[in-house]
Parts: structure tokens; sequence; C-alpha cells
């Protein structure tokens, strides 16, 4: 039992300090575009360990969905956080459901686990 409460201890540990990414529930607004939507996201690194994050925006069973943004993988010091904008096309915009960030690990030529965290928020409503 004691083997299970420390690997729990572990994982636990690991989750706590993975990144995040604001808010939990973006909404799509028109953009300056016609036929474009947008949103901003606000980004902070939690983790020493990781420098790179990947956006991705998914339908509801985690399919692609087209977007753009200004960063498709942003380099994000330790303890440093960035707000960045999101572009979806209003065609795609009722098939995007979440949009996430994925941390990016670097081999470093030790043995030791790592863990990658990623994290996605749920659109909101689309506000047209």
């Amino acid at each position: 039992m004691r083997r299970v409460v420390v690997v729990i201890a572990c994982l636990w540990s690991s989750v706590s300090t993975a990144h995040e990414m604001l808010p939990s529930h973006p909404q799509l607004r028109p953009s300056y575009v016609s036929g474009v939507l947008q949103t901003q996201m606000h980004l902070f690194n939690k983790r020493q360990d990781v420098e790179y994050y990947e956006i991705a925006v998914f339908d509801e069973d985690f399919r692609p969905v087209p977007f753009v943004t200004g960063y498709r993988v942003i380099r994000l010091q330790y303890l440093e956080q960035l707000k960045f904008d999101v572009y979806v096309l209003a065609d795609d915009a009722d098939r995007a459901e979440y949009i996430c960030s994925r941390s990016k690990l670097r081999g470093n030529g030790s043995n030791g686990a790592m863990v990658a965290s990623r994290i996605c928020s749920r659109f909101g409503d689309i506000a047209r």
C-alpha cells in the first residue's frame, strides 16, 4: 500500500508543476478579417525542464482543425508567460472544440523519466 501512495504522490507532484493555459473556456469572436474568428490565450510555464510548447486546435474527436497563430511552437522560459491570438475560419468554428498546448521535451541523454504535459481549453459559445 505504501508504494501506491508514493507513486500517486510522485505523479501528483509532476502534474502540479505543469504549465497553465487560460482561459479554460475561451470564446471565438469576430476578428478584423471577414470570415475569421479569434480568441486570445495566456500561457504560463511552471516547468523548469521545458522551454517549448506546441499549440493545436482539435474537434471533439481530437482531429486537427485548421487555425492560424503567430506561434505554433512557443519558446517560454521557466516562470515566463505570453498572451497570443488564435484565429479560426468561421466555416471551421463549429468543429473547433479544444485548443491545446503540449510541452515539447528534448532528450538530455539521461535515462530518467520525462513527463510531458498537455493542457486543453474547451471553446465556449461562439460570439458572432
